[in-house]
């Protein structure tokens, strides 16, 4: 079907900084630049109200409110006369995936959807596939008596609740002393994940299918992360840089991790999710965990022709499949996604660090060839 003349999207939890970046990626779209975004969010985090990215923001109820929630976004969606939703919270999607919306929208099957929600689950489903680490899933109870699974330190330890983010209760731990200090200091995680330890690159692979076939996959490395410094595991869940990359191995398993569920669950995959990876000491990606959402790299990706997936995601939701394009879009070697806590995401297609000396020309879009001053 034709998109209409002024489409109207609804994107979910939208003072999230995912969603806020999904916002960016339509409005630097060429197709859906001028769309009218309104979004939905329980609004802990202000910001998004007043940042300008949505024309319109209502404050909605957690979905865990149920009735209460449902409602009142239902009554947003026939009020807005929203064309497509984009929901991007993963425990709003886990919601909508079992119940029907009165606009399109693109999910991933209910049971897939929770199956990914749960790292345990991952793990367990892909257990014996040669695409997750070894592991185990321990309660905070057994770590404390020291019992990490039949694993060699080091281990990396995690919360594997549901719906769990932003590396919570992350560590890596070298001894079962550290293991049971860490535990203790998170007294309100009740089941850990213990994982061997992947001391290689952090990639994601975002993934967009319809109806079981494979329209749009990209990939990222996650270079460093804000306030690294302040946790022990050095990993905050926002990264301040990264790069996107062309990494066919690492897409390749990511797919066969998400197929591979399908299978198990004799669904046909649908929707917008990003596999996370680790490399181990051979370079060789291990799953981490599904992500069923996009994550913060999507205004990167919109610098790149035929790239922007959030463009790519309204369109398939909408059915206009024919116009999404290719499936990969080459990424410049030595790009760069630079983030700052006060400032816009910065994409940077040729990085490279100043010499001392050198000064940056910002009227003129590029670096000096000699030291300021000469």
């Amino acid at each position: 079907m034709p998109a209409p003349a002024e489409l109207r999207v609804l994107i979910t939890g939208a003072c999230g900084v995912t969603s806020r970046t999904v916002a960016r990626a339509l409005r630097l779209g060429r197709r859906f630049g001028n769309a009218r975004l309104i979004g939905t969010d329980v609004c802990d985090n202000p910001f998004g109200l007043y940042e300008g990215l949505f024309d319109r923001v209502y404050r909605v109820p957690p979905q865990s409110a149920g009735a209460a929630y449902e409602e009142l976004m239902l009554r947003i969606l026939r009020e807005e006369r929203i064309d497509a939703a984009l929901i991007v919270p993963e425990l709003e999607v886990l919601f909508w995936a079992t119940r029907r919306m009165p606009v399109p929208v693109l999910l991933p099957p209910p049971k897939f959807a929770r199956i990914a929600i749960s790292k345990a689950h991952v793990h367990e489903c892909l257990s014996g596939s040669g695409l997750v680490p070894r592991f185990a899933q321990r309660s905070r109870e057994q770590i404390l008596a020291g019992d990490l699974g039949d694993l060699q330190e080091p281990v990396w330890l995690r919360d594997c609740g549901t719906g769990s983010t932003s590396g919570r209760g992350a560590i890596c731990v070298r001894t079962r002393q550290q293991a049971a200090a860490w535990v203790t200091l998170h007294p309100n995680v009740a089941q850990f994940i213990t994982a061997e330890y992947l001391p290689g690159r952090n990639l994601a692979c975002l993934l967009l299918f319809v109806d079981g076939r494979l329209l749009k996959a990209a990939c990222y490395e996650r270079l460093e992360y804000f306030m690294a410094k302040t946790t022990l595991s050095g990993v905050t869940g926002n990264i301040s840089q990264g790069r996107l990359v062309d990494d066919d191995i690492a897409i390749d398993r990511a797919v066969e991790a998400v197929r591979l569920i399908c299978d198990a669950t004799q669904e046909k995959m649908q929707g917008l999710v990003t596999v996370d990876l680790r490399c181990d000491a051979n370079d060789v990606p291990r799953l981490t965990e599904i992500n069923l959402r996009q994550v913060a790299a999507a205004s990167a990706f919109a610098h790149v022709p035929h790239g922007n997936l959030s463009e790519a995601q309204i369109l398939a939701t909408l059915g206009l499949v024919e116009e999404i394009g290719p499936a990969r879009a080459p990424v410049p070697p030595n790009n760069r996604l630079l983030r700052d806590i006060d400032g816009l995401p910065q994409f940077v297609p040729d990085f490279r660090l100043l010499d001392v000396g050198e000064y940056r020309d910002a009227s003129r879009g590029r670096t000096s060839p000699t030291p300021a001053g000469e």
